[in-house]
C-alpha cells in the first residue's frame, strides 16, 4: 500500500503553475491595455497562495515534524526566511508595474520576470527539501495512521470551495492514474452528486486529460453526453 505523502501532489501542481506563470509573463504583450495590471495581479496572487500554503504546512504538518524530527524542522524554518525575502521582492515589483510609464514597461516587466525566477529558484529548493528530507523523516518517525490524520485534519478545515480550488490547481499536473484515484475518492464521498462533481473538478483539465479521466473512472456515457453538449 502506498505511503501517505503530504507534499507530493500539491507540489506538482505548484511547480506546473509557477513554470506556466514564468513563461506567460516573459511572453506577455505589455502594449495591450490592462496587461501590466493582469500580470501584476497574477504574481501577487501566486505569492499569496504560496504564503497560505506555508501556513497550512506549519499548522498541519510541521508541528508533527518539529516533534519527531526537529533537525528537519529547523532546516525548513531557515528556508522560510529566504522564501519570505523573495516573495517580498516580487510583490514590490508587481505592485509597481501597473503604474510604470509605457516606455519603461519592457524593462520593468523583465525585472519582474527575473524576480519571479528568483522566487521559483528558492521555492524549488524548498520543495526539494520537504520532499527528500522532511517527508522521509516523517515516514521513519510517524505511523501511517498519524500521517493520514494530518491529511484528514487539513481537509476537514477546508470549505468545499477551498477544496475544489485545490483540486483544480493540482489535477492537471498529475499523471492519469493518480488523478483518477483522487477524483474517485471525492466522487465516492458524495455519489449522488457524481456528475456535478466530475464537471466541477475537471474545468482546468485539457480535453485529452478530461477524456482520459472519464475513461479511467468508467464513466464513458457521461463523457459522451458532455462531448455532445447535453450535460
Amino acid at each position: 500500500m502506498p505511503r501517505t505523502d503530504l507534499y507530493r501532489n500539491v507540489h506538482m501542481g505548484q511547480r506546473s503553475r509557477l513554470f506556466t506563470l514564468a513563461v506567460e509573463l516573459g511572453a506577455a504583450d505589455m502594449s495591450r491595455g490592462g496587461a501590466a495590471a493582469e500580470q501584476a495581479h497574477r504574481c501577487l496572487a501566486m505569492t499569496q497562495e504560496l504564503r497560505e500554503h506555508a501556513d497550512h504546512e506549519d499548522t498541519y504538518i510541521h508541528r508533527l515534524l518539529r516533534e519527531r524530527a526537529p533537525e528537519a524542522a529547523d532546516a525548513l524554518e531557515a528556508e522560510h526566511v529566504r522564501l519570505d525575502a523573495t516573495f517580498a521582492a516580487l510583490d514590490e515589483r508587481a505592485r509597481a508595474l501597473p503604474g510604470t510609464a509605457a516606455d519603461a514597461l519592457p524593462d520593468a516587466r523583465h525585472a519582474l520576470y527575473l524576480a519571479l525566477g528568483e522566487v521559483i529558484s528558492a521555492y524549488l529548493a524548498h520543495l526539494h527539501l520537504e520532499e527528500t528530507v522532511a517527508m522521509p523523516a516523517l515516514w521513519q518517525s510517524a505511523s501511517e495512521q498519524e500521517l493520514r490524520a494530518v491529511f484528514d485534519a487539513f481537509h476537514s478545515s477546508q470549505t468545499p470551495e477551498e477544496a475544489l480550488t485545490d483540486l483544480r490547481r493540482m489535477l492537471p499536473a498529475l499523471p492519469p492514474a493518480d488523478r483518477a484515484a483522487i477524483v474517485r475518492e471525492v466522487v465516492d464521498g458524495a455519489p449522488e452528486q457524481a456528475g456535478a462533481t466530475l464537471a466541477a473538478v475537471s474545468t482546468t483539465l485539457g480535453p485529452d486529460q478530461r477524456d482520459r479521466l472519464y475513461d479511467d473512472l468508467g464513466a464513458p456515457e457521461v463523457w459522451a453526453l458532455r462531448r455532445a453538449g447535453t450535460a
